[in-house]
């Protein structure tokens, strides 16, 4: 099963000691998917030698770019940004940590004939008790205020035709908050959706960010405007 065109983004904030490994591998997989293929990383605002490795990669495949945000901006904005430059119909994003398989993004394919989203689910999800209990609570807290009834919706890997993104705007909310807004928006407006188990992985090197407590706080103020906003 193939696409006709597929725009690939990853996110990214102080990831050099992963990217180089998420974008060689997506690379490979690429062609055997699709025509006509592009990968975009965006750079929010990372500290470490993110851009400079993957300038180097640039060099050596025009068909990856990157979009530098200084300074850091966020997971919501990073979505934003990528969504933005991507110039296929079909965009999948995932995290640049290494934590999914790309090659997963088969299993999507079948369903680009029936639906306009297709979300992953972490299948079995390789993080911390904190981490998954957060994720617990966001899932929970997104059914009850928005009826949003997906197994996971915060996900780091989908496959979305980017009309749903041009459908959507304007998209307020930041960090946790943009995904929400996004599936919200989009099945509000009779997007077709399918879900799809993937694999999750333990994360080798590098660190997370998710559970900081200054992201978790200003992620729930910006949950309750967005409910206020749409409900």
């Amino acid at each position: 099963m193939k696409v006709k065109e597929l725009s690939v983004f990853f996110p990214a904030y102080n990831e050099e000691t992963n990217i180089k490994a998420t974008i060689t591998k997506a690379a490979k997989i690429l062609p055997q998917i699709t025509k006509k293929w592009e990968i975009i990383v965006v750079d929010d605002g990372s500290t470490d030698k993110t851009g400079e490795i993957v300038e180097g990669l640039i060099k050596k495949n025009p068909q990856v770019r990157m979009i530098t945000h200084a300074p850091n901006r966020g997971y919501g904005a990073a979505l934003k940004s990528g969504f933005a430059a991507s110039k296929y119909s079909w965009v999948a994003f995932t995290d640049a940590d290494g934590q999914f398989d790309f090659s997963d993004i088969k299993k999507f394919l079948p369903f680009t004939k029936e639906a306009d989203l297709i979300l992953g689910y972490r299948i079995k999800r390789a993080d911390s008790a904190l981490r998954r209990f957060y994720g617990f609570i966001w899932n929970l807290i997104a059914k009850i205020l928005f009826g949003l009834d997906v197994k996971d919706y915060s996900c780091g890997f989908k496959l979305i035709k980017r009309k749903v993104f041009e459908e959507v705007q304007p998209l307020e909310a930041e960090e946790k908050v943009t995904q929400i807004e996004f599936l919200v928006k989009a099945k509000r407006l009779g997007f077709r959706f399918a879900e799809i188990g993937v694999g999750h992985y333990p994360r080798r090197q590098g660190k997370q960010t998710g559970a900081n407590i200054k992201v978790v706080i200003g992620s729930l103020i910006n949950l309750f405007k967005l409910w206020r906003k749409l409900r």
